[in-house]
């Protein structure tokens, strides 16, 4: 049995936490910086994301010594599930903020262990650090340019 659906599996249950708690007016309503991708943006990069991630730790999971990457994608995708219910649920930006800095620091070490056991499944995770960096941006600014929107 391949481990890609297992992976891919994973993924949605961390992507199906943008169905739940969806941005909404809330969100609408908020000031947001120049750089701020359109919506129709979010879901393809995030596809794109979930199905490179899944299939670099589908390239990964049998080498030797994979303990620590697969740790690390673990720790990832948990903390990619949380980052929506915080930002969009319980409207807790600062929170969020932390999280995600957490998950850009997961998201580079695990790049640099996959790139170390498997260069190619290292590359395919550099997309998702890019698409980090934007969401990390967006995260600082709105909340920096919305004091008081969070929650109570």
């Amino acid at each position: 049995m391949t481990l890609f659906p297992i992976f891919l599996l994973a993924s949605g249950a961390a992507a199906a936490t943008g169905i739940v708690f969806r941005p909404g007016p809330w969100y609408a309503a908020l000031r947001k910086p120049s750089f701020t991708p359109p919506n129709w943006a979010f879901p393809v990069a995030w596809t794109a994301i979930y199905l490179l991630s899944a299939l670099a730790a589908t390239r990964v999971a049998l080498l030797p010594g994979a303990g620590v990457a697969l740790a690390l994608w673990s720790a990832q995708i948990a903390l990619n599930t949380l980052w929506t219910p915080l930002f969009f649920g319980a409207r807790r930006m600062g929170l969020a903020m932390i999280c995600m800095t957490v998950l850009v620091v997961v998201v580079a070490a695990m790049t640099v262990t996959f790139w170390r056991l498997d260069w190619i499944a290292g590359m395919m995770l550099l997309p998702y650090l890019g698409w980090l960096g934007v969401a990390t941006g967006l995260n600082w600014r709105i909340m920096r340019d919305n004091p008081g929107a969070g929650a109570a």
